[in-house]
Parts: C-alpha cells; sequence; structure tokens
C-alpha cells in the first residue's frame, strides 16, 4: 500500500486535491482510502438525530457500527492514536491511502502553500515530496508552483505511484 500525507493549511486545496486524486486512481482500477484529521475544531458532522445511529450513540453506546447497501458507517466516542485509524483506514487493502492532514506524522508529504508565510512552520515538516504554490520560493526539492496546474500534478502523482521504496509499505 503506498501512502502520502496532503498537507496544508485550511483552504490551501488538499480536499480538491485529493479529490483529484482519487479519481485518477480509480479511473486506473485501483482502490484508494482516505484518512482526513478534521481540524475545524468539534466533532465532524454527525448523521440526523432521526437516526438509529444517532439514537444508539446518544444513549450512550462507546461505538456504533452501521452496515448495509453495500457500505459501512462507523461512529467511535473516542480519537484513537494515529497508528489505529490509519490501519482502520487500510482494513479494506486500499492500493493507495492519502491522508489529510497529521503533519507531524511519520510519511511521505505533499505541502500545499497558499503564500509565502505558510513556508515557514511547513517547510519543517518531515520527509517532503513535493511543494505546491509559491512561484516566488526557490526550493532545492520538487516544486509546481500552482496548484492549478493539474496535469503537472496528475503526472507528478503518477510518476510517485510507481516509484519503489522500502518505506511505502504499511
Amino acid at each position: 500500500m503506498k501512502t502520502l500525507h496532503i498537507v496544508g493549511f485550511k483552504n490551501s486545496g488538499k480536499t480538491t486535491l485529493i479529490t483529484r486524486w482519487v479519481h485518477l486512481l480509480k479511473a486506473q482500477g485501483r482502490s484508494v482510502a482516505v484518512l482526513k484529521h478534521h481540524g475545524h475544531g468539534g466533532t465532524p458532522a454527525m448523521p440526523d438525530d432521526g437516526t438509529d445511529t444517532m439514537q444508539f450513540w446518544n444513549s450512550g453506546a462507546d461505538m456504533t457500527v452501521v452496515a448495509g447497501g453495500g457500505a459501512v458507517q462507523l461512529l467511535w466516542n473516542e480519537e484513537p492514536p494515529f497508528d489505529q485509524l490509519k490501519a482502520l483506514s487500510a482494513m479494506g487493502h486500499p492500493d493507495v491511502l492519502l491522508i489529510e492532514g497529521y503533519k507531524g506524522e511519520t510519511g511521505e508529504k505533499v505541502v500545499l502553500l497558499r503564500g509565502v508565510e505558510d513556508w515557514s512552520p511547513l517547510g519543517k515538516v518531515t520527509d517532503i515530496r513535493l511543494v505546491v504554490g509559491c512561484p516566488e520560493l526557490e526550493l532545492d526539492m520538487p516544486h509546481i508552483q500552482s496548484r492549478d496546474s493539474v496535469s503537472e500534478l496528475d503526472d507528478w502523482f503518477t510518476k510517485w505511484l510507481v516509484e519503489e521504496d522500502a518505506n511505502e509499505t504499511f
């Protein structure tokens, strides 16, 4: 399983890029999982209070799992450590795991910059494979100057997919 973190601050284009690459992977016949860090404060959006799931949740269930129609929904009333979340995301044995956020965790990363000011904190993350944005920066690493350069981004991602690296296995 190949794993890649897409990191950047709010409104840097992380979700847009991941969505694009999920489409690209599916068009190639590959399976893909996405793990997202909800960095907006509070809990992620929950199902409607009238659902059975939320009735179980609101009555105190520590975990609620609902399966049907070829899909599974899981609500867990705690936030496990990153390694457990990653293992959970890999449970279906995807070809690729794309991770939105978790910039402090180990793993190859694509860094998305909104402006030059983002580089100071984000340039310190480990294992950067690609920087996207800020054409005014001169960097000693792969750098695509605009997040609107979709064919350049897709070309980079396609090449990354076939790279062999001992660190790629889960």
